[in-house]
């Protein structure tokens, strides 16, 4: 199993890059005010309680050069309670134009803070339920696991990654927004090893792969192991859109 103490090899990793263009805002969509306990919160703010509820004490927002308001909310974490940095996905067109390369670019803009490091890897547009969702997922790991993966059932299948275990809770398959499917359980967030991140970064820089599901099935191929953990008690809701913060105020009212 992962160590039950989080120390300097673990690390979180929250991508915040994507422009948000769904929302329209005026600001970076990670700041969308919720309300709760009669305070502002905005959304990024969730997965950091997530992982800090699992006692990372280090965590990389990866954001783009329009971000700066990100900088101006959260600073370096003192006042939450852990240490923050900052990574900026680069362009990767030849006009040097701000653009979206992609999370699986994303993701590896961070190799250099990440490399040989326990990855704690959550998205800035979600709210996920129960607080302590990765160190809940952390304690099932088995010693040979690369990945494990938070799953979630969901009746909204062609809006997430949905994934196949097998009886033993080994994912043999993620399945990228499927229009129709038999499947019943997206991944939300995940923990990976050090392989997976060398995965990744060869993927995205030798390879030229920009997909992430397309990576993690090609890493699944190749003897990685995933393992899916069921969250049965668990929620959670992209705040991408209007229509996920509409069904999460609607849930705060109903609470």
């Amino acid at each position: 199993m992962f160590e039950p103490m989080v120390n300097d090899d673990t690390i979180g990793l929250v991508p915040a890059a994507g422009r948000g263009v769904r929302l329209a805002l005026p600001y970076p969509k990670e700041l969308y005010p919720l309300i709760r306990d009669n305070r502002y919160k905005p959304i990024a703010q969730f997965v950091l309680d997530n992982l800090i509820a699992a006692g990372l004490q280090h965590v990389v927002f990866v954001i783009n050069e329009t971000k700066h308001q990100l900088l101006g909310y959260f600073g370096n974490g003192h006042r939450f309670g852990c240490r923050l940095s900052y990574v900026v996905q680069e362009p990767v067109d030849d006009q040097d134009r701000s653009t979206s390369p992609g999370l699986a670019h994303a993701l590896d803009a961070a190799y250099h803070l990440v490399r040989g490091k326990t990855v704690f890897f959550g998205m800035a547009d979600t709210v996920m339920q129960p607080k302590d969702v990765f160190a809940r997922i952390r304690h099932q790991a088995a010693t040979d696991d690369d990945v494990i993966l938070a799953l979630f059932a969901t009746s909204r299948p062609e809006q997430f990654g949905m994934v196949r275990v097998d009886t033993d809770g080994r994912v043999v398959e993620i399945v990228d927004k499927p229009r129709q499917t038999d499947l019943s359980d997206m991944w939300g967030c995940m923990i990976w090893r050090p392989r997976f991140t060398e995965f990744l970064h060869e993927s995205v820089n030798g390879r030229g792969r920009t997909d992430f599901a397309e990576i993690m099935n090609a890493a699944i191929r190749a003897g990685l192991r995933f393992r899916g953990v069921r969250l049965c008690d668990g929620t959670y809701t992209d705040l991408g859109t209007y229509e996920g913060i509409r069904a999460l105020d609607r849930r705060a009212r109903e609470e």
